[in-house]
């Protein structure tokens, strides 16, 4: 099997659920305490192995390219003002990894986007995150999912169980059988309502997929709304090729919500020496 070198990160969307301030902001360059969240997952991708990091913009997401490239003015200002511990993390990010940027014309999909990411893919497997998803674990959860593919060849989607009454937001999967976290995906059914829900396995935004993945999405029938879904290119690919799923260890933060992301917030300052006494001690001040 070829080792997995690439990740595609889709991140042309609006993010309308945090506006206004998505208006000029990219949802993926809002923080959790110091550091974008997209900087969690291409910090995540880089620890699991990957090589080079293939970001999918759109119009008003040029702070996403400038925040992983060098900034002669601020290194400058910095080594003037003596600050060599912020200089060195500031160019850490830009060493991270390789990174390539693709345009999405138009926000036609997450499936479109990664579409647009096939002259860099190339005919090889590689790996999918989107931005809302910030897992903390000591392996990183794309890893674990790598893991897998490791040991099957198929494409694997990132799972985690959750309450029926949320499958509307999600993307669910029925099992056609199990083997501790990891099982076999019989069927994919988008976002259904709770009755008809056939789990309580959602997706979440962690992918591996195969090459063929490319050709799925070129053949899947878009939308109403003219979108290529990746869930619609995965019931393509799954005509072909057997897809598994495994639950993923760890703490997953939704920080594609609002409250998802305060509490990544809290829970990250919490684990940091120099924030968290001062936040433990104002939390328990406020008696709730």
């Amino acid at each position: 099997m070829q080792k997995i070198r690439k990740a595609v990160f889709p991140a042309a969307g609006f993010g309308t659920r945090f506006l206004p301030v998505t208006k000029s902001q990219p949802k993926e360059m809002l923080p959790i305490v110091d550091k974008p969240v997209i900087q969690y997952l291409v910090e995540e991708a880089v620890a699991a192995g990957i090589e080079e990091i293939i970001i999918v913009t759109g119009r008003g997401k040029r702070s996403i390219e400038d925040h992983f490239d060098y900034s002669f003015e601020l290194e400058h200002t910095l080594v003037e003002k003596g600050k060599h511990s912020l200089l060195k993390e500031v160019r850490d990010v830009a060493r991270l990894a390789k990174f390539v940027y693709v345009r999405q014309p138009m926000p036609l999909g997450d499936g479109h986007a990664i579409l647009c990411a096939k002259e860099v893919v190339g005919d090889e497997p590689f790996v999918v995150l989107f931005g809302d998803d910030v897992v903390d674990f000591k392996i990183p959860a794309i890893k674990q999912l790598m893991n897998v593919y490791d040991k099957t060849g198929s494409s694997v989607v990132a799972l985690q169980k959750i309450d029926k009454k949320e499958s509307e937001s999600y993307g669910m999967i029925k099992p056609k059988s199990t083997n501790g976290r990891m099982c076999e995906v019989e069927k994919f059914v988008e976002k259904p309502k709770p009755s008809s829900a056939p789990s309580n396995l959602a997706i979440i935004g962690k992918y591996v997929v195969t090459p063929e993945i490319i050709e799925a999405l070129e053949k899947a029938k878009p939308s109403h709304s003219g979108e290529i879904r990746l869930i619609d290119g995965f019931m393509q690919l799954q005509k072909k090729q057997k897809i598994f799923g495994y639950e993923v260890e760890g703490k997953r933060y939704d920080t594609g919500t609002k409250l998802g992301l305060i509490t990544a917030n809290i829970d990250f300052a919490l684990k940091r020496k120099d924030l968290g006494p001062q936040l433990r001690k104002y939390l328990k001040s406020l008696d709730l």
